[in-house]
């Protein structure tokens, strides 16, 4: 299969790449490069003859005509996006060029190439969102989102990826377009740019910095390895039935203060501070950012059921495997730190 994956210099989009890669698939890997984008994420695969790389932006409705036009995709893998809530709350009108307007033009573009090609059964438009659509969950554990779920999206992040999954449920609707939707949660692991709050967390804990936690660390969330959502997502695009929604989740809720604590935990063990104290004791509490949603949690029954996907590790096996990740590869994220807003507060509202 030849697959077209937006975003994919990025966090997940790169797992997506490598994980095609390594299963045999073609990859044409389309990225603007924007800040928190990075081809060492994809250096591993970069000499593939399977791999293509185009640098672009999906504003760019020309570009996107040219590119599906010269490979010619069997599907694609819609990953590109702005995804830091934090920086939709100072500026939101990056996320809203970007994730709604992009994801028309790739609507449009796809829709363009599948109408010339005369309409190949096997296309498939391949949508990756995020569980934030849905909202807040109450502290009740047996309450999960579901793919029916209402929407009540509470930042500007969430809001304009709830818009870009409504504007592919009616290019299906209203033009036919053979489409697929999925909404998962937190992801963390390797190559997390370290803006989010597991790499600021290892970052910090390595540097003698405070371990900054929003409120008081109460807020809930399920919590995904970002090498088995690629698996999930791969699993999709290929088995999927169109038109349907798959939520993903790695059936892991922790609440953020005990998220950092494990990590603590770990790095005493991986790399203990020279004073002999724990990493526990840089734990600091600051302001929460607005709007901050309280809990989430995916129920998986649909993906599990149907494709017979379930996440490989729990959120302790995982973490493991990021912050030795971090530990041995320091040239990496040494490289991205001065990057725009990387260490600061972010997301104040003010």
């Amino acid at each position: 299969m030849k697959l077209l994956v937006t975003g994919g210099a990025g966090f997940i989009g790169s797992a997506v790449v490598r994980r095609a890669i390594a299963d045999g698939h073609e990859v044409v890997n389309l990225d603007a490069l924007t800040y928190a984008a990075c081809l060492e994420n994809v250096a591993e695969v970069a000499e593939s003859p399977n791999y293509v790389f185009e640098q672009a932006d999906i504003r760019d409705r020309p570009a996107l005509d040219r590119i599906f036009a010269a490979h010619a995709p069997d599907a694609v893998m819609h990953l590109a996006a702005e995804s830091h809530v934090d920086r939709s709350i100072d500026g939101p009108g990056d996320f809203i060029e970007t994730n709604i307007t992009g994801s028309f033009n790739m609507l449009e573009a796809a829709r363009k190439y599948w109408i010339e090609a005369g309409r190949p059964e096997g296309f498939r438009f391949h949508h990756i969102s995020t569980d934030e659509v849905y909202g807040s969950l109450p502290a009740d554990p047996d309450v999960l989102f579901t793919e029916s779920t209402a929407y009540d999206p509470r930042s500007p992040y969430s809001a304009s990826k709830a818009a870009s999954d409504h504007l592919v449920r009616a290019w299906a609707e209203t033009y036919g377009l053979p489409v697929l939707l999925t909404n998962c949660s937190n992801n963390y692991g390797p190559f997390h740019f370290p803006e989010k709050l597991i790499p600021v967390v290892i970052l910090n804990a390595l540097a003698g910095k405070a371990l900054p936690i929003y409120g008081d660390g109460s807020n809930v969330r399920d919590w995904l390895y970002v090498e088995d959502h690629a698996d999930a997502l791969l699993t999709v695009v290929q088995k999927g039935a169109l038109g349907r929604t798959y939520n993903i989740g790695g059936e892991n809720e922790r609440s953020n203060l005990e998220l950092v604590e494990t990590l603590c935990t770990i790095l005493d063990t991986k790399r203990p501070r020279t004073d002999g104290l724990s990493y526990r004791d840089q734990i600091t509490f600051v302001t929460d950012r607005p709007g901050h949603d309280a809990r989430y949690a995916i129920d998986p029954s649909r993906i599990r059921e149907e494709l017979g996907w379930r996440p490989s590790v729990t959120v302790e096996e995982g973490l493991e495997k990021t912050v030795q990740w971090y530990l041995d590869n320091e040239s990496w994220w040494r490289a991205l730190q001065n990057r725009d807003g990387v260490g600061q507060r972010l997301g104040t509202g003010q």
